[in-house]
């Protein structure tokens, strides 16, 4: 697929019954510049106008963004509009296919980076690497099977023996939950994939961002129809980094835009943080558009 470019816009908005004396946000909304993503530019307009709003780059090259409110508010919106420029081109099959899934892990043991492997190659707080995990992983990732037909058989796999389902699973759903649930989101196939390509030796971090989308059939794109995604990175001797979205049983191209990369998702959330308040309830609302705009 060709150079795409995108207007990727991300609301979100909380309201609350009652004010609000403070609050203070850390999240990734932002995209991240990459080998094959160009940011052309990138906004974030917060409401009521933050005391403090700051940005670094974090651990892993991701922009972190903290926001600290301190006047009363019954509402609080954060919108990031940015426009992007993608050139993913598919990986070449034949070239991963050159070594086995074992060759690939004793090869990057040898010779990568030990702190790159520890960071992507060990469990994190939401990719536990159980006898659950190891058994589903055996069953494609096998030692002398061809790289890149393994990693195509994880992805189609992933997306055949689950089921997509909103509200089957939480943030705090484990690998051995979502194995005997056999249903959830992009979030948990994606962490499961990690967990898979670390139990053989394959480094293996957990990507936030968003997929251009296409309208239903006959009709228009809804206005806040999209959603943040997630999918795995996995790390091979012949073509570095390649991604694979299970969720939807394809390796990544210029449809999708990258936010944030980590070990799981604890290191990549678009926004969270502490609010300081004496109300009851409140409400969160989440819209996401991304639109193709004229591509180059």
């Amino acid at each position: 697929m060709s150079r795409r470019r995108h207007l990727v816009e991300h609301l979100t908005r909380y309201r609350y019954d009652a004010p609000v004396e403070a609050v203070y946000n850390r999240g990734f909304l932002r995209p991240r510049e990459t080998g094959t993503q160009r940011v052309l530019t990138s906004e974030l307009l917060v409401r009521p106008e933050p005391d403090q709003l700051t940005e670094h780059l974090d651990y892993f090259g991701n922009r972190s963004t903290y926001l600290e409110t301190r006047s009363p508010h019954t509402e609080f919106e954060v919108l990031c509009r940015s426009t992007v420029e993608v050139d993913q081109p598919l990986p070449d099959l034949n070239r991963l296919n050159r070594h086995t899934v074992g060759q690939a892990a004793r090869e990057l043991a040898e010779v990568g980076d030990p702190a790159l492997l520890a960071d992507f190659g060990l469990p994190s707080p939401l990719v536990a690497i159980g006898d659950a995990v190891r058994a589903y992983a055996s069953a494609v990732l096998a030692p002398d099977r061809p790289l890149g037909d393994a990693l195509a058989a994880l992805s189609t796999g992933i997306h055949h023996d689950f089921e997509y389902r909103t509200g089957a699973t939480s943030v705090a759903t484990t690998l051995e939950e979502l194995l005997t649930l056999r249903s959830g989101v992009c979030q948990d196939f994606a962490h499961l994939a990690a967990g898979c390509l670390r139990s053989v030796g394959l480094p293996a971090r957990y990507v936030s961002g968003y997929l251009e989308t296409d309208p239903p059939p006959g009709g228009e794109k809804l206005r806040g129809a999209d959603a943040s995604h997630a999918w795995v990175s996995v790390l091979t001797p012949a073509l570095g980094w390649i991604d694979i979205d299970p969720t939807n049983a394809q390796f990544t191209d210029s449809r999708y835009i990258v936010t944030a990369w980590g070990r799981d998702f604890t290191d990549v959330s678009p926004l969270r943080g502490v609010v300081y308040t004496e109300a009851d309830q409140s409400e969160l609302t989440v819209e996401v558009d991304v639109t193709p705009l004229d591509n180059p």
